[in-house]
């Protein structure tokens, strides 16, 4: 078999031996996609029927990928593959199986603002203070319980949970949770947390279910295996349970999603659950220069918890890595966007051989405007999603609605949109009257005089219509000329057709490039269902790492490191590596935050093939003030032989007036060299030392914390790592008090008080 051929032994072992139980533990750049591509080829190969292979990944992109790659050895055969992301995947189950928990086979799918506008809903009609219950803190802490399958009843009798909420004075989360629940599953819709935990209510309620499913995935595969939460992990354990042929594939050293749940104990413990495990390690690095492999596993090295395991590469020794200093962050943007017309002019690069990764979204308004003002053409990735626009979400609440009017959010958009004289009060009288009589919205809309009194039932008896007409007509048409009806008939394509404003032109233009979507997705041959039902169910679950790869535009690409997981790029530069900002203040708490911090980093470090460049900035605005900052930690836990300082002198520059020449040194020089937090003809002298870091404050023996309620301006205090210091000012509200604190050759600093660890010294 040719496609055997061109693999390592490591791979080849890994691809071939598809019975029982294994691990894959791939290092960065390994050839894992191959792995998992060949993997499949071969089971199908062997006789395995493809019905009967399931393949989880955590973006449409990997998944389409992933077959089109294996449709290239085995051919059509590899459409019958049950492949896509967990939400893709047990959305489709949940679609024929939903009537077993109560829901329609039409429900609706929320995304993250229709969740946090119901919630919002709800804290209103509780006349709850929304600053103490923030939409973003309830929908977070409900998402958490779903993640880790507490139900709405469990949440409410746990003494743990209620006293941790009553401690956070938020004693009413456990309500809100129950009447979030409730009011979902009333308008027959599930959030995206829903698709796993409905599932594992539907596979654990439901033996038939459960038995029907392992029958048919007699082969498992999880790509990102060290991305799973609790439900993902506890399905994909049910489902292997019968035969056990279950291939899990990660990379412990790239698990950076503790914030939405993952938990890298699932790919640390795996042995646990199946000790029959067999474990093959990709170890070499196709992807980057030796110098940059070996960076990556002297940073990785810190870390305690972690799988063993040697990663190389046989690639060029390349390019020492460059840690270049700044003194502010509007310095640091301006070293960058000159290194890259530097960088492109001595070796021909394209703009999009480059990418800027930084740990926070905030850092990128430097680096624009370096950028602009050179003219060098960039892209942000992780802004406003297309299908995130207010006029492409008012359409596709038409369309949803079509198929499930029970969908209370996409009433609430668009019940006066374009208006109709069913304004706010009319919304409010009808969900009076919903749960007065424990009804939908819809149910009253389409009975007004039976529910509401006053003289609004005619245009809601019109709305009822309209929302009835679209359906019928949904049951005749393709997706394309159903969306097109809708759009016309639900006054939209008029009311943005008559702005002539160059936001109205753009909203229009938008309107028109989701019908153009829906025209494209229509004329597919490879589907047989063209409904717009089917497409509005893709479209539900693009996920936000699901980006569109523009390689018609040669652009420099900005992004934080959490969106860069997964790509590669011939340069990148690293920046920002501050204390405090990277690895971020509030990772400094506990061990397991700060290995998180460590392998967030190392990611960013292994997007690079060929060069990778470093840079932080002795001083940086943050919360209105400038803060004088030390360079991360992360880099003195690089071997200094892979490493060359360039420090930056502002000069003029053909470019523009505030550009550097550099001197390059090595970082042991460096470490031996003068420093200054700002440019001065005279250096200043200071003592040798073995490390660019300060040395680090030792606490007094008896150091203890104080909580945050026992600080005021002028106290003194000890803090951990800085020493000791003054509180300068104190801004905000318990729990979130920020302190301003002068510490002696720090300067001022601004600290979290629920986070900093003080003690107050007197």
């Amino acid at each position: 078999m040719d496609y055997l051929a061109g693999l390592n032994p490591q791979q080849r072992a890994a691809v071939e031996n598809t019975q029982g139980p294994a691990m894959i533990v791939a290092g960065a750049g390994s050839g894992k996609t191959r792995v998992i591509t060949y993997r499949v080829a071969h089971l199908i190969e062997k006789g395995i029927d493809p019905f009967n292979i399931l393949v989880l990944t955590f973006t449409n992109k990997a998944s389409k990928d992933m077959r089109e790659r294996i449709m290239k050895v085995v051919g059509a055969e590899a459409k019958n593959i049950w492949m896509g992301t967990f939400h893709s995947v047990f959305a489709k189950i949940l679609r024929v199986e939903a009537d077993k928990i109560g829901y329609p086979s039409n429900f609706t799918i929320y995304d993250t603002d229709d969740s946090k506008s119901l919630i919002r809903s709800i804290l209103r009609e509780l006349q709850l203070d929304d600053k103490l219950y923030n939409a973003n803190f309830v929908y977070n802490r409900i998402s958490s319980a779903k993640n880790n399958l507490i139900s709405p009843s469990e949440y409410l009798e746990s003494a743990e949970i209620q006293s941790e909420d009553i401690s956070n004075k938020r004693p009413l989360l456990g309500t809100i949770y129950e009447t979030y629940a409730k009011r979902c599953f009333k308008a027959g819709a599930m959030d995206f947390d829903d698709l796993l935990y409905k599932t594992n209510i539907l596979l654990k309620t439901h033996t038939d279910v459960l038995n029907k499913y392992q029958q048919k995935f007699k082969y498992l595969m999880v790509d990102e295996y060290q991305d799973t939460n609790f439900s993902q992990y506890t399905i994909v354990k049910k489902l292997a349970a019968a035969y056990q042929n279950i291939c899990v594939v990660g990379d412990d050293a790239q698990s950076i999603y503790a914030f939405r749940g993952a938990n890298i104990q699932n790919i640390l413990n795996f042995e646990r659950d199946y000790p029959d495990l067999k474990v093959y390690k990709l170890e070499q690095n196709y992807r980057s220069t030796q110098n940059i492999v070996e960076v990556a596993n002297s940073i990785i090295a810190n870390n305690k918890n972690q799988l063993e395991k040697n990663v190389f590469s046989d690639n060029e020794t390349g390019d020492r890595i460059k840690v270049q200093r700044a003194f502010t962050d509007n310095e640091e943007g301006k070293i960058v966007a000159e290194a890259i017309i530097q960088e492109r002019t001595s070796k021909g690069y394209n703009h999009n051989d480059f990418a800027i990764l930084y740990r926070t979204n905030a850092q990128s308004r430097a680096m624009e405007e370096a950028l602009r003002k050179l003219n060098v053409p960039y892209k942000i990735y992780g802004g406003l999603s297309f299908y995130q626009r207010k006029e492409v979400k008012d359409l596709i609440a038409y369309f949803r609605l079509t198929f499930n009017p029970s969908d209370e959010e996409a009433i609430k958009r668009v019940i006066n949109y374009p208006r109709r004289g069913l304004g706010d009060t009319t919304v409010e009288k009808i969900i009076v009257a919903a749960d007065k009589h424990d009804i939908t919205m819809w149910e009253v809309i389409c009975a007004p005089q039976q529910y509401i009194e006053g003289r609004i039932a005619n245009q809601l008896n019109d709305f009822s219509m309209l929302i009835k007409s679209f359906a019928a007509e949904s049951k005749k048409l393709d997706a394309y000329e159903t969306a097109l009806y809708i759009a016309q008939h639900s006054g939209i394509l008029k009311e943005l057709h008559t702005d002539d404003s160059i936001e109205g032109r753009s909203r229009y233009e938008n309107i028109q490039e989701l019908l153009n979507g829906i025209k494209e997705f229509a004329e597919r041959e490879d589907i047989e269902d063209k409904s717009l039902a089917i497409f509005m169910q893709d479209i539900a679950l693009l996920t936000n790492d699901d980006r569109q790869d523009d390689k018609t535009r040669d652009t420099v690409s900005l992004m934080t490191i959490h969106s860069a997981k997964g790509l590669e790029f011939k340069n990148v530069f690293v920046v920002g590596l501050e204390e405090n900002l990277f690895p971020s203040q509030m990772s400094l708490n506990s061990r397991t935050d700060l290995e998180e911090e460590r392998r967030l980093f190392y990611v960013a470090i292994t997007r690079a093939e060929k060069k990778l460049t470093l840079t932080y900035a002795t001083s940086r605005y943050r919360w209105g003030t400038l803060t004088n900052c030390e360079p991360s930690r992360f880099i003195n836990e690089i071997n200094a032989k892979y490493l060359e300082l360039e420090v930056v002198k502002p000069t003029k520059s053909v470019l523009g007036n505030n550009s550097f020449d550099s001197e390059r040194r090595t970082w042991s020089q460096q470490r031996e060299a003068p420093s200054s937090s700002a440019p001065s003809k005279t250096p200043v002298q200071r003592p040798k030392t073995t490390s660019i870091l300060p040395k680090a404050h030792v606490p007094t023996p008896d150091f203890a914390p104080d909580m945050a309620s026992a600080f005021q301006n002028g106290m003194e205090v000890e803090h951990e790592k800085f020493g000791f210091g003054k509180i300068v000012s104190l801004e905000g509200n318990l729990p979130d008090v920020k302190a301003t604190v002068f510490f002696q050759g720090l300067g001022n600093k601004q600290l979290l008080l629920k986070f900093a660890k003080l003690r107050i010294v007197k």
